[in-house]
């Protein structure tokens, strides 16, 4: 794997505490290039953002919940029955606490990675909760493009690559979820299973009400 490691990016020094190289190994170890170089731009997307705005957060947490975000898609940490995202919150709650971190950023950075799709919620919480969410979102969908300078972006995506981003990215999510369709029940991850399974069958809220074991 051909990754980067730099010290700084776009003015943004990225963390190289124990905890933070240490969950960046993890990543490497179990993820794909793919997922890191969008793990890092998050972090960095998410920073700027933090930096520009005023926000008041913790860097070391926001790069860990940056790294272990898209880790429930891998198969050492993916369960047979959860989410994706409360599977990577889960393995970085566990992460952190074996160095003994304190509950409050053990809580503060599951709600960061479980929340990460959570349109409409993620962005009203904690600066590191609301601030990842918006680097995902200007990742994936380029929420925010306009904001970030021309110069930060080519800075950005000269060190840490999209490499054909817009393809490879609905498949790579898929890929982590295959085995479990029904946890996109209710989430934007079953717009993926639309995508990528021909006649795909959501499951329907009102068909939940309506089929419900109540009389009436």
């Amino acid at each position: 794997m051909s990754i980067a490691k730099p010290k700084s990016v776009a003015g943004i020094v990225i963390p190289d505490s124990k905890i933070a190289s240490e969950a960046r190994e993890l990543l490497l170890e179990y993820g794909t290039e793919f997922i890191y170089n969008h793990s890092l731009r998050v972090f960095l997307f998410s920073s700027l953002k933090g930096n520009r705005e005023g926000f008041k957060y913790d860097p070391e947490l926001l790069y860990v919940s940056s790294v272990f975000h898209d880790l429930g898609l891998t198969k050492k940490y993916s369960s047979p029955d959860l989410r994706f995202e409360v599977d990577g919150a889960n393995a970085a709650r566990d992460f952190l606490k074996s160095h003994g971190m304190p509950k409050e950023s053990l809580q503060l950075v599951w709600d960061a990675i479980a929340l990460h799709t959570s349109i409409g919620i993620a962005e009203h919480k904690e600066p590191e909760v609301a601030l990842m969410y918006s680097g995902v979102g200007l990742d994936v969908m380029g929420e925010g493009y306009e904001q970030l300078s021309q110069a930060n972006r080519e800075e950005i995506v000269g060190v840490f690559p999209r490499t054909d981003f817009k393809k490879k990215i609905i498949p790579t999510f898929f890929s982590g979820f295959e085995h479990k369709t029904e946890t996109t029940f209710g989430n934007i991850k079953a717009d993926v299973c639309a995508y990528m399974i021909p006649n795909f069958q959501r499951k329907n809220f009102c068909d939940c009400i309506l089929c419900s074991p109540w009389s009436e």
